[in-house]
This record gives C-alpha cells, sequence and structure tokens, in this order.
C-alpha cells in the first residue's frame, strides 16, 4: 500500500501537481468499476477517490446521488466495493482513497472498518460529515494501522477552524471550492486563491481543491493558484455512466488523460 503522503512526497519533488479522479463504486456495475480503477491508473491519475454508495449522501449533488441511487438498487454494498478494491489494488500505482460517510463506520464498528479496508488496500479515508470535533476517534485508530483520513476544509471556514483542521489532516487538506455540493459548475469559485492563501499562512502540507471542477482549464486555473492537487468527480461519474460500460470507459480515459496533461 503506498501512503497518500509519500505519493504528493515524490511529486513535490518533481515539482507536479496531484491529479485525483472520483467514481461510484457499483456504477453502472462492479466489474466496471475494477475496470475504471485500472483504467484511470493508467491515464495519468495520481490517486483516486473511491465512493462508496450511500442512501444519504449530503456532500453530493445530483450526478453522483444518481450514481449512488443506480448502485444500492443493484444491491451494491460496502462489503461488495471492498472486495473489488482487494482484487484491484495490488495491480494499481495510485493510492486509493475511500469516500464513505461517517454512519457506515460506526455501523460496523471503527476499528472493524478500519481494518477491513487496510485488508483491501486502501490508502486513506474521506469522510465528508466527520465532524471536527469527533475526528480523533477515527484518526487515532485509522494512524495505528496505516490509514491515512483527510479532513475537509469548507470555503466558510474561520482560521480558527483551517488552522486545527490542517494540525489534524493526514496525507493531504481537502479543500471545498463553494459553499454547496458536488457538482461540474462553468468555472471555479473566486474565493479560492484566498482560501489557499489563509491555508497556507498556517500549514505546509499538500492542499486538494475539489467540488465544481470539471474542464481541463479549471484544473488548469486551480493548479496556477497554488493547489497541489485537482479533484475532479461529478464529471468522471457522468462519462462513465453514459452508454455502454466500453464507450464509458473510454470516455473516462480520454478525459484523464486530458485534466492531467492541463496540469502538467
Amino acid at each position: 500500500m503506498t501512503k497518500i503522503s509519500q505519493c504528493f512526497e515524490t511529486l513535490r519533488q518533481r515539482s507536479e501537481c496531484a491529479f485525483i479522479p472520483f467514481i461510484t463504486a457499483g456504477d453502472p456495475d462492479l466489474v466496471t468499476t475494477a475496470q475504471a480503477l485500472r483504467v484511470l491508473d493508467k491515464s495519468g491519475a495520481d490517486m483516486i477517490e473511491l465512493g462508496v454508495p450511500y442512501s444519504d449522501p449530503l456532500a453530493d449533488g445530483p450526478t453522483i446521488q444518481a450514481a449512488a441511487t443506480r448502485a444500492l438498487k443493484r444491491g451494491v454494498r460496502l462489503d461488495d466495493v471492498l472486495a473489488i478494491a482487494q482484487e484491484v489494488t495490488p495491480d494499481l500505482k495510485a493510492p486509493i482513497i475511500l469516500f464513505t460517510y461517517y454512519n457506515p463506520i460506526l455501523n460496523r464498528g471503527i476499528e472493524v472498518f478500519l481494518k477491513q479496508i487496510a485488508a483491501a488496500g486502501i490508502a486513506g479515508l474521506v469522510v465528508p460529515d466527520l465532524p471536527l470535533e469527533e475526528a480523533e476517534s477515527l484518526i487515532q485508530p485509522a494512524t495505528e494501522i496505516g490509514i491515512e483520513v483527510v479532513l475537509l476544509v469548507a470555503p466558510t471556514s474561520r482560521k480558527a477552524r483551517i488552522d486545527a483542521i490542517a494540525k489534524k489532516s493526514q496525507g493531504f487538506i481537502y479543500l471545498v471550492s463553494v459553499t454547496g455540493v458536488t457538482g461540474m459548475r462553468s468555472q471555479v469559485a473566486s474565493s479560492v486563491p484566498d482560501l489557499l492563501g489563509e491555508m497556507r499562512a498556517v500549514t505546509d502540507k499538500p492542499i486538494g481543491v475539489g467540488f465544481g471542477i470539471s474542464q481541463p482549464e479549471q484544473a488548469r486555473q486551480v493548479k496556477q493558484w497554488g493547489a497541489d492537487a485537482v479533484i475532479v468527480g461529478s464529471a468522471f461519474v457522468k462519462r462513465l455512466a453514459e452508454g455502454t460500460p466500453t464507450e464509458g470507459l473510454k470516455a473516462i480515459e480520454e478525459f484523464c488523460q486530458s485534466l492531467k496533461s492541463a496540469i502538467k
């Protein structure tokens, strides 16, 4: 398992910005998810976010919500996602970051959940509804088992909270570029450069920017503003779901290559 922090260190030595695509596990099906992970790994992804389908995805916009709903209707559950990860991760260079809400973790039990995802080759966790005040209950056992927990900074976060999040976040810090949910937008929020500046004042940890990025030009802009990673989700989920699985895989291959090329 390659650690997220190790990946960022390697990229920093090469003065490169990381590219992190997101897909929803089980949409359009689990076989395609396994193929998609391999395609993204070969097409420029430095790390990959793998979303666990959830019935109440508060942070997600309509595209990812719809993908999660389709996967759940097909019977996709956490154990299925971990089985796919365990099958594929030995073949990947890119670390896999599991994107899941907190309730499934609590239902399974924190330590049991962490041991299971570690066994599946997962390198990191993003839990969008994990409050900072409760984060240590996940971070401490995750650290012991080698899982890095990435925390999110909202555009409305005050400096004191940004400082506290930066100190606890592992691997990198996830800067949410907009107030609201995930989804494709015509332009990246103009507040991002100022937010990056505020974060740079309190931490030297890598900062990834996500939510709303859907075009190579936007990815290039975010890199120029000083982000260490560009995260793109809904635009990949949409492409993978359109047409046949073969067409979807070809679409995300070309899209991944274009985004990585834009930030080189």
